[in-house]
């Protein structure tokens, strides 16, 4: 049986959108994401979550070494924020298609009580 992928989730972020950390060590740092992974739900943002990589030498690089370069890490630790005032921003359908007054429903009540 083949191992079926991931479906691609919709984000409440994309690339280019400046976004505040929420969560892990990187907490309360700002940053502009980079790039955005929907099946993983991860992004990558930009100057932030640095990992150490080692290089083997190799044909392109002979001289191999340590480079920093930045990891991706959960879309749930970041959120956005608004460029202009620097608050953070409740992005989502349920924000924005929500019903002005519902109108509260009927309580069923049992025979034995009525």
């Amino acid at each position: 049986m083949a191992i079926r992928k991931a479906d691609p989730v919709q984000l409440h972020v994309k690339s280019g959108d400046t976004v505040k950390v929420i969560a892990g060590d990187e907490k309360g740092k700002t940053g502009v994401i980079k790039s955005v992974n929907r099946v993983t739900q991860r992004v990558t943002v930009e100057g932030l979550n640095l990992v150490t990589k080692h290089n083997k030498p190799s044909a392109k690089s002979p001289q191999g070494g340590i480079t920093k370069m930045e990891a991706p890490m959960h879309v749930s630790n970041v959120q956005a924020i608004n460029p202009t005032t620097g608050e953070r921003v409740r992005k989502g359908a349920a924000a924005a298609a929500a019903p002005a007054a519902a109108p509260a429903k009927a309580k069923r009540a049992s025979a034995k009580t009525a």
